[in-house]
C-alpha cells in the first residue's frame, strides 16, 4: 500500500543544537549535524524543538540557530521551526522570526506546565496560526505538556487555513485514522512506533534516532510503501537495539543524540545545558554497544 503525501519529506529527525564548552551556542557544530543529517537518509529537519533543548535557549539565539540551519540545508531539503512554547506571545514572536529566516513550516506543541483547557489551546493554536502565513505542524506529546489535544481542538484547529499536519507522540498510533478523517497530514513522533503509525495512515516520521540512523529509518518506511511489509519489519527490528539505547534510558533525548553523534564524529563533544546533563562513560560505553549491535558504527 502507498504511503499518503509528505509535505516536508517522508524522514525527518528532530535535531540536536551543539553548544561549546562555555555553554554558547555552536553555530558550526549545528550546521554540521543539520549536513550530516540531510546527507544521511534525511528529507529535511526540525529545528529548536525538545531534543534541540529550546527550553533553555533565547530568542536571538533561536534565530541565530535557524539561520544557520537554513543555509546549512539549503534547498537539499526541508526546514521546520519549532516555535512552541507555554506563552502564545512567546510562540507568535518566534514564528515571526522563522517568517524572516524563510522555513518551510513551524512546529507548534500544545501549552506545557500551565496546562490550558480546550478552550485555550485553541486560542493558542489560533493566534500564532493567524500571525504568519506559514504552514503549521501542531505537535502531541502528552508525556511532556501534561495532556493530549483534545478531539474538539484537532476538529477546531483544522479549520484554520495553515494547521495541516501533525506530529503524533501520544503512544496511540491508532488516533491517525480520526486525524487523517480531518484533513491532517500525520507524522510518527515516536521512533519506536513507526510501524503503527504507517499502517494507521501516517506519511513519514519525526525522528531522534534518526541522528544515528537516518538511513536505515528512511528504508524501513521506503520498504512499507513498496508494500514489503516483512522487509519493513526486519529492517526495524535491526534497530531496536538502537532506539532502546537513544530512547528507552531515564537520561535520553538530546543526551543521547549528542552522544551518538560524538560516537559518529559529527561533533567532538556531547555538551548540554542544565538541567540537562550530558552521558557518563557509562552510560556511552552502553550507547556505544547498542549502535555496534544495530550496525551504526
Amino acid at each position: 500500500m502507498s504511503l499518503p503525501a509528505a509535505p516536508y519529506g517522508r524522514m525527518l529527525t528532530a535535531m540536536a543544537t551543539a553548544f561549546a564548552a562555555d555553554g554558547s551556542v555552536d553555530l558550526a557544530g549545528t550546521a554540521a549535524i543539520a549536513d550530516h543529517l540531510l546527507r544521511h537518509g534525511h528529507d529535511g529537519v526540525v529545528v529548536s524543538g525538545t531534543t534541540g533543548e529550546s527550553p533553555t535557549t533565547t530568542v536571538p539565539e533561536d534565530g541565530e540557530i535557524l539561520r544557520a540551519v537554513k543555509d546549512a540545508v539549503g534547498e537539499r531539503g526541508t526546514v521546520v521551526a519549532g516555535i512552541g512554547t507555554n506563552s502564545t506571545a512567546h510562540s507568535v514572536e518566534l514564528a515571526l522570526q522563522a517568517e524572516k529566516v524563510g522555513v518551510d513550516a513551524v512546529l507548534l506543541v500544545a501549552p506545557y506546565y500551565n496546562k490550558p483547557g480546550p478552550a485555550g489551546i485553541l486560542h493558542h493554536f489560533t493566534e500564532v496560526a493567524r500571525a504568519t502565513d506559514l504552514p503549521v505542524m501542531l505537535y502531541d506529546v502528552p508525556g511532556r505538556t501534561g495532556q493530549a489535544i483534545p478531539a474538539s481542538v484537532y476538529e477546531q484547529a483544522r479549520l484554520l487555513d495553515t494547521v495541516t499536519s501533525v506530529k503524533h507522540a501520544t503512544g496511540d498510533p491508532t488516533a491517525t485514522i480520526a486525524l487523517r478523517e480531518l484533513g491532517y497530514d500525520v507524522y510518527s513522533g515516536d521512533d519506536g512506533l513507526l510501524l503503527g503509525y504507517l499502517a494507521h495512515g501516517a506519511c513519514g516520521l519525526v525522528s531522534v534516532v534518526g541522528h544515528a540512523a537516518g538511513e536505515q529509518l528512511r528504508e524501513v518506511i521506503a520498504r512499507f510503501d513498496a508494500d514489503e511489509p516483512q522487509a519493513a519489519l526486519a529492517a526495524f527490528t535491526a534497530l531496536v537495539p538502537a532506539m532502546t539505547a537513544m530512547m528507552g534510558v531515564a537520561n535520553y533525548g538530546a543526551t543521547t543524540a549528542k552522544a551518538a553523534l560524538q560516537l559518529l564524529g559529527v561533533l567532538d563533544n556531547r555538551n548540554v545545558r542544565g538541567p540537562l546533563v550530558a552521558l557518563d562513560e557509562v552510560e556511552v560505553a552502553a550507547l556505544r554497544e547498542s549502535l555496534e549491535k544495530a550496525q551504526l558504527l
